[in-house]
């Protein structure tokens, strides 16, 4: 049994509901806690629970996090009408998301962050060295650069880390967290071939694969596989987030490597650079790609195929 706490900023990007559904049809996973991050009056902890009613899992906790930022943000939130209905926000009490993170930490769950890293870095203030202990996965960083055919994306398209930088300077810093960056995360997709299958598994699938090819027409991602040979034809989005959780939970076809990773200051953004000496961060610097597209469709047609 694998335990695992989300913390996340679903409701922006799709690859957050695309992570969530992966890790409820995962063989022998079992999710201890959903919180959200820069999530005002608890809009993105609505999205979550109708996630879940859909997948049959209204038995997870869902709290509602941090509203803003510790350093301000970087990108104005918002909201895209990607839902075939109204829903409700679920707001939170002030804490009750730290709370959460310290049950599933007290059950010895690996935390894993998919959005800003503010509750996290509220909770290493809080109870200093726990998720250190306890294993910690953040999807974001820069470093290693893109290889080559790969959109060039670096220190400014790094939204997690940018969007709350004194939040990701503790988490850096202290919680000794498995780095998955934009570079590698950039190998795996959504793809149009996978629409197919989702939409026959059900109605989370069918929500999946609907958001999908919504967020693929808003972010001109059709377009990008012209420009960048490495990226699939049938492109609709990268799959970050899926990927930050498999590492999470521990799939084997990730290559881990500890990099001499220093940080720094460039204006308003945190920068970072491989430099000999430096303190080592365990980054993820390779996927099986195919295999992982293939092991994360498996999944989430199987948690929505479980509800119907």
């Amino acid at each position: 049994m694998i335990r695992v706490h989300l913390d996340t900023d679903l409701g922006s990007d799709t690859d957050d509901l695309c992570a969530l559904a992966m890790l409820l049809g995962w063989p022998g996973v079992v999710l201890t806690g959903i919180t959200t991050t820069t999530d005002p009056g608890g809009i993105r902890a609505g999205f979550v629970r109708y996630a879940l009613g859909l997948a049959g899992r209204a038995d997870v906790p869902v709290v509602a996090g941090a509203e803003g930022s510790l350093g301000g943000l970087y990108v104005p939130l918002a909201f895209p009408d990607h839902w075939p209905e109204p829903i409700e926000p679920e707001p939170a009490a002030p804490g009750a998301a730290l709370d959460a993170i310290a049950s599933s930490v007290d059950a010895g769950a690996a935390v894993v962050a998919v959005g800003p890293y503010t509750n996290l870095a509220a909770f290493e203030a809080w109870r200093p060295g726990a998720l250190a202990a306890v294993g910690t996965v953040v999807m974001g960083g820069h470093v290693p650069a893109p290889a080559g055919g790969l959109p060039p994306w670096g220190m400014t398209d790094d939204f997690n880390v940018q969007q709350d930088t004194t939040a990701a300077r503790i988490v850096f810093g202290r919680c000794a967290p498995t780095v998955v960056p934009v570079s590698t995360a950039l190998r795996v997709a959504v793809r149009r071939r996978h629409l197919a299958p989702l939409r026959s598994a059900g109605a989370l699938g069918t929500l999946l694969a609907d958001q999908a090819e919504a967020h693929a027409r808003e972010n001109g991602r059709p377009e990008l596989p012209s420009i960048y040979p490495a990226l699939p034809s049938d492109l609709l989005n990268f799959q970050y987030d899926p990927l930050a959780c498999a590492v999470a939970i521990g799939w084997d076809g990730v290559t881990l490597r500890d990099l001499p990773v220093e940080l720094s200051s460039e204006g308003s953004f945190v920068g970072m650079r491989e430099r000999d000496g430096a303190p080592t961060m365990r980054i993820a610097t390779g996927v099986e790609a195919e295999r992982f597209e293939d092991t994360w469709l498996d999944a989430v047609v199987r948690a929505s195929t479980r509800a119907a």
